[in-house]
């Protein structure tokens, strides 16, 4: 009687290891491909909570992969976020040199973008994102069929704007963005994606409504939020912060603002209650604007909070 006993539990915790196992491998995968848009260059974003997500490339990257992950940590959601990324390069960079990182597992989600520029030899000019996003949609569609692919349109550069040299010289702030959302959307048309995420939109609402300074070459208003940092090229923690939040509600459906003043990340990383909040809300309002559904919810943190997200499996791919 005490071997079977013995023999049974034994038995039961086995399977209750394996299970256990089965729904952490069952989690929903998240794969982030980009440059420095993603990784979060010029600011701590860059290395934030770096073990909590896969560096594919084994670089030690958090970045915005890192944030999102936060984010949906903290409204009780758990997934598996990786991230390929490299400077200043577009999705071609991607495809000729870590094809085998991309294309070792199947992936749940995907979200990508191209150079900031859309193409260096030809600023503006959306046939090499258009083709380059086909020829990696078809990638990943290799290994999941199902995979829901999110494009990121990136943000005005001010850097492209206010200088004469710049590829937007003289024109408003918002039109750069406005731009590069017109070449993703041809894009996003081109491999059926799941949505494009507007990013770029979420920075001019930002600027347009007052939580952002819209030229930080002629210094930055009292009050307000640079969303550049220092070479008003690459973005600010806040800038990363926005950026992550409009993936956040993109990809899980939540309400930004369920985050809450208190979110803990935007605190980790020197932001403000005040700052966070804004942000929040800039980030549902360009959701919603574009037709991007959100669950509402309410935040129930009334303080600051450390994060605490579960460790991230290790894995080997792309290493």
């Amino acid at each position: 009687m005490r071997i079977w006993t013995r023999f049974a539990a034994g038995t039961i915790a086995g399977l209750l290891l394996i299970a256990t196992a089965g729904s952490a491998a069952g989690r929903e995968s998240v794969l982030f491909i980009g440059n420095s848009f993603t990784f979060g260059a010029g600011s701590p974003v860059r290395f934030y909570r770096a073990d909590t997500v896969t560096d594919l490339n084994g670089e030690g990257i958090g970045g915005v992969p890192a944030l999102f992950r936060s984010f949906a940590t903290q409204v009780g959601l758990d997934y598996d976020v990786a991230l390929e990324t490299h400077p200043g390069v577009g999705l071609e960079y991607h495809l000729e040199s870590r094809r085998a990182a991309i294309g070792s597992r199947a992936w749940d989600m995907v979200v990508m973008h191209g150079q900031s520029t859309l193409d260096f030899a030809k600023p503006g000019d959306p046939a090499k994102l258009i083709e380059t996003s086909a020829q990696m949609a078809a990638l990943l569609r290799e290994r999941n069929p199902k995979v829901a692919i999110y494009l990121t349109a990136t943000w005005s550069r001010a850097d492209q704007t206010y200088p004469a040299s710049g590829a937007w010289a003289g024109q408003p702030i918002e039109a750069m963005a406005r731009d590069v959302r017109a070449a993703y959307d041809k894009a996003s048309a081109r491999i059926g994606a799941k949505a494009v995420l507007p990013v770029g939109e979420a920075w001019t609402r930002a600027m347009q409504t007052g939580v952002a300074d819209p030229n930080p070459y002629d210094g930055v208003e009292a009050g307000k939020i640079d969303l550049w940092t220092w070479d008003h090229y690459h973005a600010s923690t806040a800038g990363y912060y926005l950026e992550a939040l409009v993936a956040f509600g993109a990809l899980t459906g939540r309400d930004p603002r369920t985050l809450g003043r208190f979110e803990c990340s935007g605190y980790e990383l020197g932001m403000s209650p005040p700052q966070a909040e804004a942000l929040q809300q800039v980030a549902y309002d360009q959701l919603t604007a574009s037709g991007i559904t959100l669950t509402p919810g309410t935040s129930k943190q009334t303080q600051p909070i450390r994060c605490v997200p579960a460790p991230v499996a290790a894995t080997t791919a792309g290493r």
